[in-house]
């Protein structure tokens, strides 16, 4: 499997009109996950997230393109 770098956010069975709402609706929903955590808890609830993530995603080569794209330019 290839890592999906195209913008593909949706709500299931809703159409959207606009580009890229579901994104915004996830990007707003990851801001208020961190609404009043201390930068320690923010730390510990992203590791939390990506764990969480990764298990869902499952495929181990998914996971190191998604690793090697995220560290890629830093």
């Amino acid at each position: 499997m290839e890592l999906n770098t195209d913008p593909n956010f949706f709500h299931p069975g809703i159409k959207m009109f606009r580009a890229y709402r579901a994104g915004d609706d996830f990007y707003e929903a990851l801001i208020e996950m961190h609404r009043d955590l201390t930068d320690e808890d923010s730390q510990r609830v992203n590791a939390r997230l990506i764990l969480l993530l990764a298990n869902q995603i499952g495929d181990l080569s998914v996971l190191q393109q998604a690793m090697d794209a995220a560290r890629n330019d830093i």
